[in-house]
């Protein structure tokens, strides 16, 4: 196997998801209970530079210059790409998150797929998309997504083999944004793993939510298809408040919603009560992502913007895939 000479840097985007993967089947391989379906984010994104060398005795990690070579996710993810590409050597890992990290904005998503693709050039490897998608899930549920741009699905399979992400719709030809309102930034108290794991062994509904959203994907996926905006945002929410309904019904219960969460709820449903065309979706963290069309963005920042500041709203298209910035 040829190991690159210099860094091998890719470039990967978070996605949100509109159908919702919660919870596992299989921890290890992550493998989820349903198919997920999800939007790739052009604002949202991660730059990770990778070289290997035979002159380290450790993988040498670092996000936003901040050293995490202990980071036993990481190293064991860079240990799959070793036995993949049959060599031994370490790893220089260098990451950049323009996204806030652990904060349910997707950073593991967009964090894990440029790690793929740079760590497995780096190491020689030449993977397709597929193999790609594949690969990135070994880190993170939600990166196999981000190895595509625009709408993609995650098919759950049952073995390594057969759980990976494919492309529905790229370029996207729906006028669909997203609304980012970043509430906190900070890692978020119950990590996704854990609240997923608590929701799939307590929550009395989980069964009910795994039917469900076989329904919401199918009538999500003929939405994009017959470019139906508001069909897409309607399922799109429902699915999110039945996603955090399981967390809400698990045991002990808890919740990622805080007071400005629910402050951005009401004030996406009285701008539509007002005719603006606009829906929420949110992960496991605070922050609310408005679902809207391009002619309502100067609207909804305006309503946003009286109590939040700009900083806070970041507004971003469809994105791409990942690329290789080198």
């Amino acid at each position: 196997m040829h190991l690159s000479n210099g860094f091998i840097t890719a470039r990967a985007h978070t996605n949100i998801a509109l159908i919702k993967y919660w919870g596992k089947k299989n921890d290890d391989l992550i493998i989820p209970n349903n198919n997920s379906l999800s939007l790739t984010l052009d604002e949202f994104y991660t730059d990770t530079s990778v070289k290997f060398s035979n002159e380290l005795s450790k993988d040498s990690i670092f996000l936003d210059d901040v050293d995490i070579s202990n980071s036993t996710k990481i190293v064991n993810f860079l240990d799959i790409i070793r036995e993949k590409a049959s060599i031994s050597e370490y790893a220089y890992v260098k990451s950049y998150n323009n996204v806030p990290t652990s904060a349910g904005l997707a950073s593991s998503a967009s964090g894990f797929a440029a790690l793929a693709a740079a760590a497995s050039k780096a190491a020689g490897l030449q993977l397709t998309s597929k193999e790609l998608s594949k690969l990135a899930r070994r880190g993170s549920g939600s990166a196999t997504r981000s190895i595509f741009g625009g709408f993609a699905e995650w098919i759950k399979g049952n073995t390594d083999n057969d759980s990976y992400g494919v492309e529905i719709e790229n370029p996207v030809t729906m006028d669909i944004n997203m609304i980012a309102v970043v509430l906190n930034d900070q890692p978020k108290k119950i990590s996704s793993r854990v609240g997923m794991k608590r929701s799939v062994e307590t929550s009395p509904y989980y069964n009910a939510w795994v039917k469900q959203c076989e329904v919401d994907l199918i009538k999500a996926k003929t939405a994009i298809k017959e470019n139906d905006f508001n069909t897409l945002g309607k399922i799109s929410e429902s699915n999110a408040m039945r996603m955090h309904a399981l967390t809400m019904s698990a045991e002990p219960a808890f919740m990622y919603f805080n007071n400005d969460s629910i402050q951005v709820i009401n004030s996406v449903k009285t701008l539509r009560e007002n005719g603006v065309e606009c829906y929420f979706t949110m992960d496991a963290g605070p922050n609310v992502k408005i679902i809207c069309k391009s002619k309502d963005i100067k609207k909804i920042k305006a309503a946003l913007t009286k109590t939040f500041n700009d900083e806070q709203i970041v507004v971003s298209k469809p994105g791409c895939g990942v690329q290789f910035i080198n």
